[in-house]
C-alpha cells in the first residue's frame, strides 16, 4: 500500500509497506532503490507552483504528478532525473503562459512572461528528445565502414535513384556532380617536374603540359569562329597605315604651300 504525505515544508513522502520488496516505486524514479525513487519523486513535486492552491487543488497536482512519473515509467535513473526535469519545466511554462494572459498588466511583464515560456518549452522539447535518444528512439545512423567489390562488379557511393515504373509518378530527380559528370578526376595530368620533385597534377593542355610547365597555350581549334583574326595589328597593316599618314602628311604641306 502506497501513501502520499505532505510535511509542512512541502516535502512529500511516499511510505510504502514495510514488507514490500525493495524497488516498490521503480516507476517513479528508475531505480531499485525507493530511497532514490523517494528523492525524484519529491523534487518534482516540490517543483510545484502550490503558493494559490487549495488544499483540494494541492492534493490533486501531488497525485496527478505523480501519475505523470508512473506513467512516463523511467527504466534507470537516469530516465528518472531527466522525467522529473521535464515535469518540472512542463508546469515552470504553464505557470508562465498563465501569468501572461493575466489582464491589466504592462507590456513589458507579458513580454517577460512570454519570453520565460518559450525558454521553458524548447527545455522541455530538448529533454524529451535526450530521454527517446536515451531509450533507442531517436535516429538512428547506420555506418558502412567496408565494401567489397568483386570482378565484374561496380560500386556506387551517393545516392542511387531508380527509375519509376509505369504508374509510380515521374522519377526523382538527383544533384548533378560536375566531377562526375565530366570526369575531371581521369583527365590527362601534366606530369612536370616540380621544384618539390614531384609530378606536376594539374590538368594537362593539347600540347601535354599545363598552362604553367608548357608555355603558351596553343590556342583555339582551327575552324572557331571565336578565335577570327582580323588583322589590324599585324605587321603589314600597321606599315600601311604608317604610308598612308605620311601621303597624308605631305599633301597637307603642298596644300599649305599653294595657299
Amino acid at each position: 500500500m502506497t501513501a502520499i504525505k505532505q510535511c509542512r515544508d512541502n516535502a512529500v513522502t511516499l511510505q510504502v509497506d514495510p514488507d514490500a520488496p525493495p524497488g516498490r516505486l521503480h516507476s517513479l524514479g528508475g531505480s531499485k532503490s525507493d530511497v532514490w525513487n523517494n528523492l525524484i519523486a519529491n523534487q518534482a513535486i516540490q517543483a510545484l507552483w502550490l503558493k494559490n492552491s487549495s488544499a483540494e487543488e494541492r492534493d490533486k497536482q501531488l497525485t496527478a504528478t505523480v501519475a505523470a512519473l508512473m506513467g512516463i515509467a523511467p527504466r534507470d535513473e537516469l530516465e528518472g532525473m531527466l522525467t522529473a526535469q521535464a515535469i518540472a519545466a512542463h508546469n515552470a511554462a504553464m505557470e508562465c503562459y498563465r501569468r501572461a494572459m493575466i489582464g491589466d498588466q504592462t507590456f513589458e511583464s507579458r513580454k517577460e512572461n512570454l519570453s520565460q515560456a518559450n525558454k521553458l518549452s524548447r527545455t522541455y522539447a530538448t529533454l524529451l528528445e535526450a530521454l527517446n535518444r536515451h531509450r533507442g528512439k531517436g535516429q538512428q545512423r547506420v555506418t558502412v565502414e567496408h565494401v567489397h567489390v568483386h570482378a565484374g562488379g561496380q560500386a556506387v557511393v551517393g545516392t542511387v535513384n531508380a527509375a519509376s515504373k509505369e504508374g509510380e509518378g515521374p522519377p526523382t530527380k538527383s544533384r548533378i556532380n560536375p566531377m562526375q559528370s565530366f570526369q575531371m578526376h581521369s583527365s590527362p595530368r601534366c606530369g612536370a617536374r616540380t621544384r618539390s620533385a614531384n609530378l606536376c597534377k594539374s590538368p594537362a593542355m593539347p600540347n601535354g603540359r599545363c598552362r604553367l610547365h608548357g608555355g603558351k597555350s596553343p590556342g583555339a581549334p582551327k575552324g572557331n569562329s571565336n578565335a577570327f583574326k582580323h588583322g589590324r595589328y599585324s605587321a603589314e597593316a600597321m606599315a600601311e597605315r604608317r604610308h598612308f599618314r605620311e601621303l597624308l602628311a605631305e599633301i597637307q604641306e603642298v596644300i599649305e604651300l599653294v595657299g
